[in-house]
């Protein structure tokens, strides 16, 4: 199956993020659909390893939400890291965070930027989590559910700001390649975690 994707249609606007979009687009989908394997909200423990999986995956990023630098350049940036609420919602299901035996990744410089792409880029998609977690679970953004409720502004809205943002960085093409590798790595990582909290067997 090849992955290769036709570059004649992409816009001549080939912007930051719609490179990292369209370069990491089949990692991405291998993740959604390796999430939705799991079942997350087929019952409460289930959803307890997804909110463990969601806890060590958002620690690491919550130092690049809370970069310095990066704040000067993304308003607010800060105020979107969602560690701090995703044990909240553990908290609410009498549950405790995941302690990861490994040392986490710590990514830095351009890399640090792909993972903050994968990481703004899952509450876009949560819409679909978030429902699944009230309707199934009863869960809702007071309760169990709060990381993944939408941004005051609404997820689309929110999410364009973001873009905006990142495009405005004016990213070399270098650091752009890292950024992508971050991305990458960022995805690969949350595979490896959810096998794990899920006792689901590493792939080859």
């Amino acid at each position: 199956m090849s992955h290769h994707h036709d570059t004649t249609d992409v816009p001549t606007e080939n912007t930051f993020a719609l490179y990292l979009k369209t370069n990491s687009r089949a990692t991405h989908d291998s993740v959604d659909n390796l999430v939705m394997s799991v079942q997350p909200f087929a019952n409460n423990n289930n959803y307890i390893k997804f909110l463990q999986l969601q806890s060590v995956f958002h620690k690491i990023v919550d130092d690049i939400y809370k970069d310095p630098k990066l704040n000067q350049q993304i308003p607010n940036l800060a105020e979107l890291a969602r560690y701090e609420t995703v044990l909240q919602d553990l908290q609410d299901l009498g549950a405790q965070a995941k302690t990861w035996q490994t040392a986490l990744p710590k990514p830095t410089g351009a890399e640090a930027l792909g993972w903050l792409y994968c990481a703004e880029g899952s509450n876009l998609g949560a819409a679909f989590l978030y429902k699944d977690a009230q309707n199934h679970l009863n869960m809702s953004a007071e309760h169990g559910a709060r990381h993944l409720a939408p941004h005051a502004d609404g997820r689309g809205k929110h999410w364009r700001e973001f873009v905006a943002h990142l495009n405005n960085l004016n990213v070399s093409e270098e650091d752009k390649e890292d950024a992508l590798k971050g991305a990458l790595n960022a995805f690969a990582f949350y595979k490896v975690l959810l096998r794990e909290i899920f006792e689901v067997p590493q792939a080859a």
